[in-house]
């Protein structure tokens, strides 16, 4: 009997014209050469947004209202870094009750965020359907909870930034409004309850099957002596960075790449790393509080992961942290006596970087002694992970290569989804070089 003939090896392109199921425009091309892979391009072609540019000759009061439009998912993420810059460029000292109304406003927004993603744009790659609406159908309850959890994140901010999208009472040393604690009262039930759904939902999420897929990350999240990380922190890895945001452009670099109207960004000296849900995690794991630790034990989350498809339980993790913060940071409040530190202005420059739902945002922003602004720079999570989704596809395609073409099509899309890109924000930047003859 002769042996049997050997595999044919695989060659051709994977290609997606428009990736389904994340937040702006891009394309994904991937080619093949005899089982191995040839070139991964995740195509941001969405038009660049210019936002360093339109700040520039705008006082810096009006930075939040601006920098918020850049993103209808993760507005609070912009506002709360810039605030954090301008106030550190100025030495301005917030009252204790503005920073947890802060911290509370942000957490509405990861609250919002990751249901968004985690049940809307995920879910479906593990269950086998094509968008949310299907998924629904066969799952009207875990539809129906997730409805509830993100109604409510749109609710919190609504109260305490003015309006669900684009919130308005953001404003540099604290709020134009605070709340009554009267507010705020009335959340706490509905918080209680939506406990108890993530809770559930954790278990729900546990279950779906992952692949067995895990690469040596550098990860990279904010850590604070004391708290799970939002507003405030340094910024630190798993393979010993330790810095000051003011640090951050001494130890990153943003590139160009002819294929993406986004920037690739790397640590210097090194190469690509992670920003987001499972960074933090990772990283911060102690400081989450008990009820979050108890959510990660559910679906079965341990420290170290290092599979992406598992950044899925580890929004599920920050959606209940996110939950218990809101709640706890409402059952501490008391109105501050004036919403707003007074400052006098004067020429400086200030840095600070936040953790949006998707990983940690960089800003800077120099103005002079009228508070004009002369520069500004914002680097935001999706231009950061950009590179590090391209590096996951290269090293996880030759793992599905017997896969048919529309099956490994599909799960490349879904290794994208993995770091829930946003692209509308990725776009905010670029640089022009006009030649004439």
């Amino acid at each position: 009997m002769s042996d049997a003939a050997e595999p044919r090896k695989k060659s051709g392109t994977i290609k997606v014209d428009y990736m389904a199921r994340v937040e702006g425009e891009a394309s994904l091309l991937i080619k093949l050469k005899a089982d191995r892979v040839q070139d991964v391009k995740l195509k941001i072609f969405e038009p660049p947004r210019l936002f360093e540019a339109l700040l520039h000759g705008r006082h810096f009061t009006e930075v939040p209202d601006i920098t918020s439009r850049i993103c209808g998912i993760c507005p609070v993420a912009y506002q709360m870094t810039a605030v954090h810059s301008i106030e550190r460029a100025l030495g301005i000292s917030i009252d204790p009750m503005v920073r947890l109304l802060r911290r509370m406003l942000y957490a509405a927004e990861w609250i919002e965020s990751h249901v968004l993603h985690i049940y809307m744009l995920h879910a479906p790659d593990f269950l086998g359907y094509r968008d949310f609406v299907e998924l629904a159908k066969d799952y009207p309850k875990e539809a129906t909870e997730a409805l509830r959890l993100k109604k409510l994140g749109n609710r919190i901010m609504a109260i305490l930034g003015g309006r669900e999208i684009h919130p308005v009472s953001v404003t540099v040393g604290g709020f134009h409004k605070t709340p009554s604690k009267a507010d705020l009262l009335p959340l706490v039930e509905e918080l209680k309850a939506a406990l108890d759904i993530a809770l559930a939902k954790a278990k729900f999420l546990g279950g779906f099957e992952f692949p067995d897929f895990e690469q040596a990350y550098e990860f990279v999240a904010l850590s604070h002596p004391s708290e799970y990380p939002l507003n405030e922190g340094r910024l630190v890895s798993n393979r010993g960075l330790n810095i000051d945001a003011s640090q951050y452009e001494d130890r990153f670099v943003e590139q160009h790449v002819k294929h993406s109207h986004a920037l690739h960004s790397i640590i210097r000296g090194r190469d690509s790393y992670q920003v987001g849900p499972l960074a933090r995690f990772n990283l911060n794991y102690s400081k989450l509080p008990e009820v979050a630790q108890q959510a990660a034990d559910i679906c079965g989350l341990r420290v170290p992961c290092l599979n992406p498809f598992k950044s899925i339980l580890a929004r599920a993790v920050e959606t209940v942290f996110a939950l218990d913060e809101a709640l706890r940071d409402i059952q501490a409040y008391e109105p501050p006596p004036a919403p707003k530190a007074t400052y006098e202005i004067r020429a400086a420059t200030g840095q600070a970087i936040t953790e949006a739902p998707r990983g940690i945002q960089y800003n800077r922003y120099s103005f002079d002694d009228k508070g004009m602004i002369l520069s500004a720079r914002i680097v935001p999570p999706t231009s950061q992970n950009q590179k590090r989704i391209e590096d996951d596809l290269r090293a996880f395609v030759p793992s599905i290569i017997e896969q048919p073409m529309e099956e490994l099509t599909r799960r490349c899309e879904q290794a994208v989804r993995n770091y829930d890109p946003c692209i509308s924000c990725a776009t905010h930047f670029l640089k022009v070089k006009m030649e004439r003859e």
